[in-house]
Parts: C-alpha cells; structure tokens; sequence
C-alpha cells in the first residue's frame, strides 16, 4: 500500500521548493558573513575559519540545490542527503532552543521538519 499520487506529487513539489530554499538561505548567509567581516573594524584573527564557513555553506547550498534536482528529475539519490541534513538541522534546533536561541531555533525547526517530512513522502520506489 503506497501513498497516492497526489500526495506523491505535491510533497515532491515541495521537497524541490524547500530544498531550494535552504540553499539560498545558506548563500546568503555566506553574504552576510562577508559583509560582516567587510565592516569590521577590527582585523579579523582567524580568517581561515572564515574562509572554511564559506566553503561549507558553498558545498552545503550545492548539495541541497542538488537534491532537489534529483527531486525534480524523479530520481532517488537525492533522498537520503536531503532527509538526513534536515534531522541534522532539527538537532541543530534543538540545541538552539536549549540555549534559548528561540528566534532561530522555531524557523530552522520548522523549516527542516517539513523538508524531511516533504523528502520522505516526495519519492517512490
């Protein structure tokens, strides 16, 4: 017994539509980062910690874009990253909310719950 097709069809949607979302969350995070340490008054001491932030949120952002190719194309490969980098997220939220980070914690949580649930029901075998 499967799920019916336009379950199928509207979590796929909006698997692709989050997934994307994320990703330009994370560019532009990368932009704020930049124009963070662009109007800093004080010389930055560790920019290579900087410079591994953007290149993490860059790989993070074109692994996400990615999966929601796989989305949008019908294909299955990009099940397994999505849902595991949005439990990752959860937990993420989860630590937030126990260092009362709340303002962060409910987007993110709220975000990453529906991406993983959208990425489980959004492929079928």
């Amino acid at each position: 017994m499967g799920i019916s097709n336009e379950l199928y069809e509207r979590s796929r949607k909006i698997a692709v539509a989050m997934l994307r979302f994320e990703a330009v969350i994370l560019l532009a995070l990368i932009v704020y980062l930049g124009l963070l340490d662009a109007f800093r008054t004080k010389p930055l001491s560790a920019p290579l910690a900087l410079a591994g932030d953007f290149i993490g949120l860059a790989l993070g952002a074109i692994g996400l874009f990615a999966c929601s190719m796989s989305f949008k194309n019908g294909k299955s490969w990009g099940r397994a990253p999505a849902v595991l980098a949005n439990l990752i997220a959860l937990g993420v939220a989860y630590f937030m909310l126990s260092g009362k980070f709340y303002i962060g914690a409910y987007p993110l949580g709220a975000i990453a719950f529906v991406t993983a649930g959208a990425a489980v029901l959004g492929y079928r075998e």
